[in-house]
């Protein structure tokens, strides 16, 4: 049997469309097409001064936006002929490291809710609010934070963030030893993931 899952349906949280080829309810086929969320950004972005833009990247993947900020500056620099100091490098690195994390426990705390482990949803979001806080003290922004700029920084660290980025990295792989256990004993989450698709 055929069907289609999306581009919009309860079990999915973004804008993503499958095709999927089903024999019973074991999923042997998945055909993925993308592309539904086309936001036009491109084109915005002509009427945009270089530090301008950097404010529209941020909004590209709202769990992702020190990535996109990266991703765009380093086009920029590599334009022009620039290089940030080491030290901004760094920091961009660091930065960048975090909000992939962020971005992977939405990930995961969603996926587990879908699946029945509601527990580790609300786990995954109270350490991606640590995150959410260090975005805070770094830029004064919780979500678009427009921090990383053509050449470097919007500003150099304040005062006890590496501290805090110690305590949250010192703390965190315990927290993802806590996620494994609650996931890997939910029957219901076993059952849905283990041996499928």
């Amino acid at each position: 049997m055929m069907l289609n899952m999306g581009p919009q349906h309860p079990s999915t949280h973004g804008v993503l469309r499958l095709v999927l080829e089903l024999d019973g309810e074991v999923v042997v086929r998945c055909v993925p097409h993308i592309g539904y969320l086309h936001t036009g950004m491109e084109k915005i972005m002509e009427t945009k001064r270089y530090q301008q833009a950097i404010t529209v990247t941020d909004r590209m993947d709202y769990l992702a936006p020190m990535s996109n900020n990266l991703a765009f500056v380093l086009s920029v620099e590599k334009l022009l002929g620039i290089e940030a100091t080491e030290r901004a490098q760094v920091i961009r690195a660091m930065m960048a490291e975090l909000t992939r994390i962020k971005s992977h426990l939405v990930w995961l705390g969603t996926h587990a809710l879908d699946l029945g482990a509601m527990s580790v949803f609300l786990y995954c979001f109270r350490e991606r609010e640590k995150i959410l806080d260090l975005y805070e003290m770094l830029s004064g922004q919780r979500m678009m934070s427009t921090y990383i700029r053509v050449g470097g920084l919007m500003a150099d660290l304040p005062d006890g963030f590496e501290r805090s980025v110690r305590e949250f990295v010192e703390e965190f792989p315990r927290r993802v030893d806590e996620y494994e256990d609650l996931l890997t004993s939910n029957r219901l989450w076993m059952q849905r993931t283990v041996g499928v698709g």
